[in-house]
């Protein structure tokens, strides 16, 4: 795949908006263009395809989502604070001919509607990442992914970590080393549950109680026989849980698909499979 000019963009963190309201807009840093081949291995880690709208928050000179567009098939949009920069992604994009897929904007990156997302990257300073943790998992859906250049967020594990050492970023910050972070917005299980579980764990309908922490961590207990067993190594991964307890001198292993406050799924003990279903309480 031949790729072209491309970005990255130690954008302009603004103040949270608690504080924002009557502030201009702060710089968090200078304009620093990714490489090429970052820039194609950002959007391949994130499986970019023809389906994905994609947003880039500090999107520079527009690398990132006219590359999504012309060469992954995406839609998508970027928001940057420098308006000279705006003005030539959008030129870029016409030249491209991807104007009718994808544009690019002056705005606030804390205030920006980013719900269409299935696929958020930033090439941010830490403190601004991290500022914006708790815009991403309010507003992106379940299973959206987040790509972070180079920083990623303090206390939340990443699907995938991409490592590399390239010579030609030394003349751009210093260093060789380039991290690509993987993320993937984690359905909400928190609370309680009723499953319906193969007849070897319990004929009857068992309580399941679900608490988040870690923001992809799960914990809590199923309630089985009278008394309270541990959800072990449980994990969210976008719209997918996965838990194990051990029930009966077993350990069970449970996966499934979280939805609309529904999960559907199978238990695997000893190499059999059954399936089990869950309804959250209202």
């Amino acid at each position: 795949m031949n790729l072209r000019a491309f970005h990255a963009a130690l954008l302009l963190a603004l103040v949270p908006p608690a504080f924002a309201a009557d502030k201009p807009p702060i710089d968090a840093g200078p304009y620093v263009p990714s490489l090429t081949s970052v820039v194609s291995d950002m959007l391949t880690l994130a499986e970019v395809g023809p389906k994905d709208f994609v947003i880039d928050l500090g999107s520079g000179d527009g690398r990132i989502v006219l590359t999504a567009a012309k060469v992954f098939g995406a839609r998508g949009f970027g928001v940057e604070i420098k308006s000279d920069l705006v003005r030539e992604s959008n030129e870029a994009a016409k030249q491209q001919g991807v104007a009718d897929r994808v544009k690019f904007m002056t705005q606030d990156l804390f205030k920006t509607d980013i719900s269409q997302a299935t696929v958020l990257t930033m090439y941010l300073l830490p403190k601004t990442v991290n500022m914006l943790k708790d815009k991403l998992l309010n507003e992106l859906r379940p299973g959206a992914r987040i790509i972070s250049h180079d920083y990623g967020f303090t206390d939340w594990q990443s699907e995938k970590t991409l490592s590399m050492d390239l010579e030609d970023k030394v003349a751009i910050s210093g260093v060789t080393t380039t991290l690509i972070f993987l993320y993937k917005v984690p359905a909400r299980v928190a609370g309680n549950w009723t499953a319906k579980v193969p007849a070897a764990i319990s004929k009857e309908p068992v309580p399941i109680r679900l608490s988040a922490h870690m923001v992809t961590r799960v914990r809590g207990t199923l309630r089985v026989g009278g008394k309270d067993v541990p959800v072990d190594d449980g994990a969210m991964h976008g719209e997918s849980i996965e838990f194990q307890s051990s029930i009966g001198g077993k350990t069970y292993k449970f996966t499934g698909l979280v939805k609309a406050g529904n999960i559907e799924g199978s238990v695997e003990v000893a190499g059999v499979k059954a399936p089990w279903t869950a309804a959250l309480a209202k």
